[in-house]
């Protein structure tokens, strides 16, 4: 009797101790459910957001025309201005000050800022040494620009989540001044946090199941123990199995997210997009289309998994693109095939869209592998995700390759800038030496400009710049360049083609530009005429600057023959330096500011 009584105590102990850890164990899943998300939320926002600030100082100061000088002096062009007030439409900034070395505010989204002074001490000792300074702050809501509008409520008790980001321009070792930048975070976090806390909550509740299942074993009798405890063992190892397999998706994930950011161009990108996708996806085949520059038909980009893709589809071939949103084949009663799909075995497949800053840019054609359907079908959210990584990686490569081609663009003609001419005239030098082929160079300039100028207006001017390059631009083939180093010149590199070729050429561009006719009103302007001058590697020079100055030389001597008409330069030996051809050549401002006079 005592022994039972003694057991029945101890059975109580041991349950009320069970039942204690359990407590314990339920409370400090509820602490960390509801306390660990934050800080770590926190943590990985701040790296997130100092990347994209960096980001965001690099497109403010590539836009603004003279950055150096403006933060120098604490002076904003009108251009400039009118450039940085959209920059918050168009990116997750509600506010942002531009501060000059001194602390100085010369320009911010709220105008009665400007003229203010940085009081913050780590202004001094963080950002002016050329660190990129962060804060987290909680904001009432009516302190956060653009907020009222977006949600159509006010509520003075109502606070939002903000970071502040104060980022360096460092020139030359030198400190010019600093971008702060506002953004509101408090969506993003509150996402990341409910994440995290759903998973915690999923991973402490299993771990809680597993406790609860121990204590059940342990008030059964011997028999029942080892197979309960084999139970455990099998379930924890499938939640193990299924952990590693999140995680391994989840390193994959961030490993394309990754490697795809830092591609250089599209067919690059798509290769890493192949690559990958039969490690992330392997039950399953697929193919990447993406619009053309027509956008009329999707041209095939990659395939992976013995997936196939056409060169070219059309929009209407495919119900995902038709109806504007992700086409599931399989999941319901009554489907029908996309004819990008055919032929068609009857396997499940997905079609998601690709979308950029809200345009559908191309399609992601996942099928399933015949002896994997059911691995297929759960994998949907995981291919959608892989989606959103290629659409943001696309839309990055495009942006980067829309501000490459800026940058080497004259804005007036669309031809190449001297920048631009100077590289494509070296590297060309350089293949000419290796391989032998011919390289020659033409330097045009437009015979009496200053009178379309004086007579009719620079507007005119610029009609008579456009036509004059477009005739230029038409006329270049395969690796020919045309470009406009500034003013009323312009000058073509062509490799590879014969003196004989080269002079027929030009003769040919003289008679197109004179045969040109270019209505300015109601009402035609003047003919146009060029001159023209030749200059062959090696027999005119072997540097840059010297082919440039004999066809500058060549195309002197042409004006000082009656104009519109071609010129050879001569030999490198017997050809003098003419100091007036390069007076002519020096005269003509860039292409940004006025149109120079002949």
């Amino acid at each position: 009797m005592k022994s039972d009584l003694k057991t029945s105590v101890a059975e109580k102990i041991r349950s009320m101790s069970l039942l204690f850890v359990l407590f314990v164990a339920a409370a400090a899943s509820v602490w960390a459910v509801f306390s660990v998300p934050a800080p770590i939320v926190d943590h990985m926002l701040e790296a997130d957001v100092r990347k994209q600030a960096e980001l965001w100082q690099r497109r403010i100061i590539l836009h603004m025309q003279e950055p150096g000088e403006s933060f120098e002096e604490g002076v904003i062009q009108p251009h400039d201005a009118h450039m940085l007030s959209l920059f918050t439409e168009e990116t997750d900034v509600y506010r942002y000050r531009l501060l000059t070395g001194s602390g100085e505010i010369f320009w911010s989204s709220r105008s009665d800022e400007i003229g203010e002074f940085e009081a913050n001490v780590f202004f001094t000792t963080h950002v002016a040494k050329g660190e990129t300074y962060y804060m987290h702050e909680t904001l009432p809501a009516y302190d956060v620009d653009g907020l009222t509008l977006q949600t159509g409520t006010y509520d003075s008790g109502v606070t939002r989540e903000v970071a502040q980001v104060y980022v360096p321009l460092i020139h030359n070792g030198h400190f010019d001044g600093a971008i702060d930048f506002y953004t509101d975070i408090t969506d993003l976090r509150n996402t990341f946090i409910n994440r995290v806390q759903l998973s915690l909550l999923v991973l402490t509740s299993i771990a809680l199941l597993a406790m609860t299942i121990a204590v059940y074993v342990v008030f059964k009798t011997n028999r029942f123990r080892m197979n309960q405890l084999r139970q455990r063992n099998e379930t924890e190892r499938e939640i193990l199995d299924e952990q590693l397999r999140l995680a391994r998706e989840v390193q994959l994930l961030g490993e394309l997210n990754e490697w795809l950011q830092s591609s250089r161009s599209l067919d690059e990108l798509f290769e890493m997009v192949a690559r990958f996708m039969t490690h992330i996806l392997p039950t399953a085949e697929g193919s990447v289309y993406v619009y053309s520059n027509s956008r009329d038909v999707l041209d095939g980009c990659a395939s992976w998994n013995g997936g196939t893709h056409r060169d070219h589809i059309h929009p209407e071939e495919c119900w995902g693109l038709r109806r504007g949103r992700t086409y599931e084949f399989g999941s319901s009663e009554i489907d029908f095939v996309c004819e990008h799909a055919e032929p068609h075995d009857g396997r499940a497949y997905y079609c998601f869209p690709i979308l950029a800053h809200g345009e559908t840019v191309g399609l992601m054609h996942l099928r399933a592998l015949s002896d994997a359907t059911e691995e297929f079908i759960s994998s949907k959210k995981l291919a959608q995700m892989c989606a959103e990584q290629i659409s943001m990686a696309i839309a990055n490569v495009r942006m980067r390759d829309q501000l490459h081609d800026q940058s080497v663009r004259d804005p007036l003609t669309g031809l190449f800038n001297r920048r631009h001419m100077t590289e494509t005239l070296r590297k060309s030098i350089g293949n000419s030496q290796n391989s032998g082929t011919p390289l020659s160079i033409i330097a045009v300039d437009v015979d009496h400009f200053k009178k379309f100028n004086d007579n009719h207006g620079h507007d005119a001017g610029d009609m008579v710049l456009r036509a004059v390059g477009s005739v230029l631009e038409q006329a270049c083939d395969g690796d020919e360049v045309a470009c406009r180093p500034g003013g009323e010149e312009f000058t073509l590199i062509l490799p590879g083609a014969s003196q004989e070729d080269v002079m027929t050429k030009a003769e040919l561009l003289r008679q197109a530009v004179e045969a040109i006719v270019v209505r300015y009103g109601e009402k035609a302007l003047p003919g146009i005429s060029i001159s023209l001058g030749v200059a062959h590697y090696p027999r005119h020079g072997t540097m840059p600057q010297d082919l440039l100055r004999a066809s500058d030389e060549a195309l002197y001597e042409a004006k000082a023959k009656g104009r519109n008409q071609v010129c050879v330069a001569s030999s490198a030996e017997q050809a003098p330096r003419d100091p007036g051809a390069q007076k002519h050549r020096s005269t003509h401002p860039k292409p940004d500011g006025p149109i120079a006079a002949e």
